[in-house]
């Protein structure tokens, strides 16, 4: 019999960036956990394949199409999520974007605003419609942002990814504290080197693998599915009292 805390029977979970990569492997989980699952992301036909997926698993999906750094289509999506599911109980801001490797004195405006658009503001937007409903339907609820070994590794030449990185650590710790009382906890999940749509082209280098893989202790790159147990319990009350932590997940890549 399974561990009942882990069972995610009538809880509705939010994945941004749930149609591919690590929000697609947390959202696989949540559903065949039993949990209900809503998906945002930009691509119309990778939502509508991760629908099909998700659905084998018996529960309600939902997909929205939202590019998370447009404030009033972040509020567009949420209710579009309430109206099809009802509720949120757990909100996964995973939704992000990659930083051109730049060098720090030749990094311009545009490029910074490119990526903290997505990571920063995304996850800002996201997170306070969350907390939002969170705070006024009652029963608290759970917060998860998706932030990166950048945000406690220095990230040479990926300045504007990693500060987006670092102030997702830090906006879950200070909503980790601020919404207790609502019954809210907040945690953030550090990904290692993990192969997805994202790091496809670094994954693909020999170069760059004969000299990363080496350096994990897992002897190879994480996948989507590495992060779906973490969904799971997150989600679950059997975090009821876990909250304001930063969760690493890179094969103890960060301890060797």
């Amino acid at each position: 019999m399974a561990y009942a805390p882990f069972d995610l029977g009538g809880k509705v979970a939010l994945v941004t960036g749930g149609n591919s990569g690590i929000g697609l492997g947390m959202a696989e989980a949540l559903a065949a956990a039993g949990a209900d699952v809503a998906i945002w992301g930009t691509n119309a036909a990778k939502n509508a394949e991760a629908v099909a997926t998700l659905a084998k698993a018996g529960v309600r999906v939902h997909a929205e199409a939202c590019d998370v750094g447009d404030e009033a289509a972040v509020e567009r999506a949420f209710a579009g999520t309430l109206a099809a599911l009802g509720r949120v109980d757990a909100c996964f801001a995973n939704a992000g974007t990659y930083g051109h490797k730049t060098k720090f004195t030749e990094l311009d405006s545009a490029e910074w605003h490119r990526v903290t658009r997505v990571n920063l503001d995304g996850a800002f937007f996201t997170l306070r419609t969350a907390a939002r409903h969170m705070v006024e339907r009652g029963g608290g609820g759970t917060l998860v942002g998706t932030a990166s070994l950048a945000a406690i590794e220095g990230a040479a030449r990926n300045t504007h990814y990693a500060a987006t990185k670092g102030a997702m650590v830090a906006i879950i710790r200070a909503l980790a504290v601020e919404l207790a009382r609502h019954g809210i906890r907040a945690n953030a999940i550090l990904p290692g080197w993990i192969e997805t749509a994202m790091t496809a082209r670094s994954v693909a280098d020999e170069r760059f693998a004969a000299h990363v893989l080496p350096r994990i202790p897992a002897r190879r790159w994480g996948g989507g599915a590495d992060f779906g147990g973490l969904a799971i319990y997150l989600a679950s009350d059997a975090s009821s009292y876990h909250s304001g932590d930063c969760l690493v997940v890179d094969g103890a890549y960060s301890l060797f």
